[in-house]
């Protein structure tokens, strides 16, 4: 007998929650209002040396606020938190995490959907934050074909217009020019079928796009609207929940243009924490939702259990 493309995906992902984590973890916090569902997918976590939230200055004190948050040694190992949001006919996916070919301990999405039942061929809509290798090197699977190939795919203009750009390659920085590889290679597949947004757009129904620049030159939040309240996933434009709450005027090595990265950063922080805006962030722990609160000059992450 011979296995379809799809029945080998579907085996892979069986073998591979046999043996992963409890599906507790996989699929971890959820936001239910009326028919509309509201879950964080664990992609894994990143491993990155500590020096990578700050590029060649560290601050004065921030090896203090690493001890406070229990970061110890050389390395910090960011969360990553995809959001799946099912409404009506609709199974949005915001970003798609890493896949197997950036980091060993990410590109865990499968198993995360198969903790809660999700098959890839029920999403309906793909909608990338930004184009860095852990939110879109995910969207292509082992053979080389898109992970889900029923898909519409939504990307704001600035970003897509970044990344495709035949230049971008030789003026990007030395130590991301993977990353610019990566995403040009990537996008290409998707240049038939992408759906580009401006800022303060509703690209789906009770999704709205929010401009947040810096970490990328195009970056996007989504104010999603869950009944009477709104929660914003913010990607990448809140980073951690330790450095970026505490001092948020910081400089952040993983943002491309620092400088734009901290305007973006105080505002959204100023926002969230006046409105109590839930919000959900990529990096964040247990995932990722949570609120905002102002702690004099600074603000802190206060997360919900997941």
């Amino acid at each position: 007998m011979k296995l379809t493309r799809r029945q080998l995906i579907q085996s892979a992902t069986a073998a591979a929650a046999a043996t992963a984590l409890p599906q507790r973890m996989w699929a971890q916090s959820t936001v239910q209002a009326g028919d509309i569902t509201l879950d964080t997918l664990s992609d894994g976590n990143l491993v990155l040396p500590k020096s990578f939230a700050f590029g060649e200055t560290t601050p004065a004190g921030a090896e203090d606020v690493f001890a406070k948050y229990g970061i110890t040694g050389d390395t910090m190992t960011p969360d990553c938190n995809v959001t799946l949001l099912r409404s009506g006919d609709r199974t949005i996916l915001f970003d798609v995490g890493s896949g197997q070919e950036f980091m060993p301990s990410a590109g865990k999405l499968l198993d995360a959907f198969d903790a809660l039942g999700v098959d890839i061929y029920d999403v309906t809509d793909v909608v990338f934050t930004h184009a860095h290798p852990d939110h879109l090197w995910g969207v292509r699977d082992d053979f080389g074909d898109l992970m889900f190939p029923d898909a519409a795919y939504h990307m704001g203009r600035a970003e897509w217009d970044y990344w495709t750009d035949e230049n971008t390659v030789s003026t990007i920085d030395e130590g991301r020019v993977t990353f610019a590889v990566g995403a040009k290679n990537r996008l290409e597949m998707l240049a038939e079928q992408i759906n580009l947004f401006e800022d303060d757009q509703e690209i789906l129904p009770g999704v709205l796009s929010r401009l947040t620049p810096g970490h990328t030159p195009g970056h996007m939040a989504f104010e999603v609207q869950m009944g009477s309240e709104n929660i914003m996933i913010v990607g990448d434009s809140i980073v951690n929940h330790h450095i970026a709450f505490e001092h948020p005027t910081w400089l952040a090595g993983s943002d491309q243009d620092p400088e734009l990265g901290v305007q973006t950063r105080v505002g959204l922080l100023d926002q969230l924490s006046a409105s109590q805006t839930r919000l959900i962030g990529f990096h964040l722990p247990n995932g990722g939702l949570g609120r905002a609160e102002r702690r004099g000059d600074g603000f802190v992450f206060v997360g919900e259990d997941a």
